[in-house]
């Protein structure tokens, strides 16, 4: 008998489970974030058709943003990972489990069982569990439980050379790609973009965790460049879009250190974090991460290490390096096995050693009687194997020795520093900057001083040009060398691209700007002369382009380039408070990327350069056409061409830190035996996986690497 209650409400029937999320069933409608919309007529029947009508939500910016972010961190990171040679030949695969050290609270606390879920679980993916963690696993299982942990909160941890930073960029991958392969938009959106950090620069008392991410997105993705860029990353960090993945916790100090773990808790978005487990032992007994679960990566299996050392050779492989893998599979407790469980030192032995060296050396207890004897080995001829040419491979451009001594000489430099983050803006202050200060005021001043000649020669004859053009010359040299002298200071990069200083919004005002100065002086001084005789139009018209011009700095990003230089730091602040009202007008930029340290480098100096030039000019068309046209060109032209001239040095080369950098480049090679053109060879260095990139700071390839060189030779 049924109960036909009319009063009780009528049950639906129950709903199909849905295969790609078992906690989202079809017809759910806690599908946070999406719109459908009915109906949908289903027929089934040989000859019938399915129709299905639904309306999708259009991407709101931010969401173009997100997308167009995660083209850009995904090309990034391929590019990389093919440098580090993370995916070529397979990578090794990544064992984790739940560390068993005083890092994290309980996993109860990460999985939130019982309790509200900081984060629902990405669409498609189940909820991570204890026994999900218990039993640890593989990439596909950490993916799972970035995915599914209800904290969003994750720490890798594991010794030194243990493959953490490995580790975090394959998962990022494997977040892109989930991501990438996500259908639908409205899910899509749910799914953050990862991106990679150091947290090297970050101060937690002067900037929120938001604040110091947004303004290293807008320095390194050209997609958030400018106040506009830094407000769009600020929001897709806040609204979730975007999940920060920060490595090098384990190198900043250790007050820093725990100041940075409790600003992170008020963070609204995932995190992963990366670090060694000793420094993460010591940042937890002052703060923790609330609900975070520590996931400790294991040593690679010898079986493993076997697998991906034979995987590049010929079958049957040479027997050298058959002898060393039976030993790895034969005896698993051997020094070299317990050496060849990092995956640093297995990456490192197939750049030392060919298909035909004598790798079963290795094997000798004498020579190699413990793991760090081995793996000192292989830093020690890791320089030396990535400058050999060999076949298949681009021919060096430098030899062994020399690359050998250039980064032996880096090494010193960053290990006397106190860290690892290679900031080529701050290369100049290196080397002594009085003989660049010389070199640059010997050229300004030659060049200015035989303007100056000549111009007197033909104004006022040659008794005023032996005067005047020595006068001149002396007084901009001195000038231009007290200017570089400042090049040779640790200063923030600062940083703008073409369509941030001639942005849409900045050529507006700097057009409208220069049209109602020229009418405006026209009607003064030309249909109402004010002077005998008026001035014509079109030399009002012309005279007036700077003003323009200048406008269009103030309210693009061309004024913070070039104004402290010439014009005060006094003047660039107003500036800036002029312009600050109008920021968020600026239409994002349309050429996204990431870009690198030489990169960073090549669009400074031309940028700087050409942006000086344009002032220049724009000086000189300020006092020349008037000039010229009152007192005639020889007697007019000099003030404003001597004017313009000046300040395009200024602005251009003499403040350059781009050119403060490759000039210091010649004085340490004429010092050190570096190479000249540092820059070149730097990246050299990253193709050849001794060094690497996070945004524009390079890096050495591991910590021990950069130890291992800047000790003396003789150990």
């Amino acid at each position: 008998m049924t109960d036909t209650d009319p009063d009780r409400p009528t049950e639906a029937p129950d709903e199909p489970a849905n295969p790609e999320n078992p906690n989202n069933p079809v017809g759910s409608t806690e599908l946070k974030g999406n719109t459908f919309h009915g109906p949908t007529a289903l027929q089934v029947g040989t000859g019938n058709t399915m129709n299905v009508r639904y309306d999708v939500t259009p991407p709101t910016p931010l969401d173009a943003a997100a997308d167009e972010l995660a083209t850009v961190v995904r090309r990034q990171w391929e590019r990389e990972a093919g440098l580090r040679r993370l995916l070529e030949p397979a990578p090794l695969p990544v064992r984790w489990q739940v560390s068993d050290r005083k890092v994290a609270g309980r996993v109860t606390g990460a999985t939130a069982e019982g309790a509200r879920a900081r984060f629902a679980p990405l669409p498609g993916l189940a909820t991570a569990t204890r026994d999900d963690l218990r039993e640890g696993g593989g990439p596909g299982e950490l993916h799972a439980v970035y995915g599914g942990l209800a904290s969003g909160r994750l720490l890798l941890v594991g010794p030194p050379a243990a493959g953490k930073t490995a580790a975090a960029v394959l998962l990022l991958l494997d977040a892109l790609r989930y991501r990438a392969n996500t259908a639908s938009p409205d899910l899509r959106r749910l799914v953050p973009v990862p991106v990679l950090l150091s947290l090297h620069g970050w101060d937690p008392a002067a900037e929120s965790p938001a604040d110091w991410a947004a303004g290293q997105l807008s320095r390194e993705y050209t997609l958030f460049r400018g106040r506009g860029g830094r407000v769009r990353a600020l929001e897709l960090l806040e609204s979730g879009r975007i999940a920060l993945f920060l490595d090098a916790l384990d190198e900043v100090g250790g007050k820093l250190r725990t100041a940075m773990v409790s600003a992170l808790e008020s963070a609204d978005f995932r995190l992963v974090l990366v670090s060694r487990s000793k420094e993460a032992v010591l940042a937890s007994r002052r703060a923790r991460l609330s609900g975070a679960v520590a996931l400790e990566i294991l040593p690679v299996r010898p079986a493993d290490a076997a697998a991906y050392l034979l995987g590049p050779l010929p079958d049957p492989p040479p027997p050298d390096w058959k002898a060393l893998t039976d030993a790895l599979l034969d005896a698993p407790d051997s020094v070299v096995a317990r050496a060849l469980s990092s995956p640093l030192a297995i990456s490192l032995l197939r750049d030392v050693y060919g298909d035909s060296d004598p790798v079963d050396e290795l094997l000798d207890p004498a020579r190699f009687p413990t793991p760090r004897a081995v793996e000192d080995h292989l830093l020690d001829h890791a320089v030396i194997a990535a400058y050999t040419a060999r076949p298949g491979r681009p021919r060096p451009r430098h030899s062994p020795e020399a690359a050998d001594r250039a980064l032996r000489h880096l090494a010193v430099r960053l290990t006397e520093q106190g860290t690892r983050d290679l900031l080529w803006w701050h290369i100049p202050s290196w080397t002594d900057r009085r003989p660049r200060a010389i070199a640059v005021g010997a050229v300004v001043g030659l060049v200015y001083g035989v303007a100056t000649f000549f111009l007197s020669l033909r104004l006022s004859g040659p008794v005023w040009a032996g005067v005047m053009g020595p006068v001149s010359a002396i007084a901009s040299g001195c000038v231009a060398g007290l200017l570089s002298l400042r090049s040779g200071d640790p200063q923030p990069l600062p940083s703008a691209g073409w369509r941030d200083i001639f942005g849409r919004t900045a050529v507006r005002r700097g057009v409208v700007q220069w049209l109602v100065t020229a009418v405006a002086i026209w009607l003064c001084l030309g249909v109402v002369p004010l002077m005998d005789p008026g001035l014509p139009a079109w030399l009002c018209f012309l005279s007036t382009i700077p003003t323009g011009f200048a406008t269009t700095l103030i309210y693009g990003r061309g004024i913070e380039l070039v104004a402290g230089n010439f014009l005060g730091r006094g003047a660039k602040r107003w500036f800036d408070d002029v312009k600050q009202d109008h920021d968020h007008t600026a239409p994002p930029v349309v050429d996204s990327r990431s870009v690198g340290p030489r990169e960073v480098w090549l669009h400074h100096i031309r940028l700087r350069l050409l942006l000086g030039l344009l002032v220049g000019l724009a000086v000189a068309l300020l006092f020349v056409p008037i000039s010229t046209w009152q007192h005639g060109f020889w007697a007019g032209a000099p003030l404003g061409v001597g004017a313009g001239l000046w300040i395009g040095l200024v602005s251009g080369p003499v403040t350059n830190l781009g050119v403060a950098t490759a000039m210091t480049a010649v004085q340490l090679s004429a010092a050190e035996g570096t190479p000249v053109r540092l820059m070149a060879f730097l990246e050299d260095a990253r193709r050849r996986n001794l060094l690497r990139a996070t945004g524009p700071v390079y890096q050495f390839r591991h910590a021990r690497l950069q130890e291992r060189l800047a000790l003396p030779r003789s150990r």
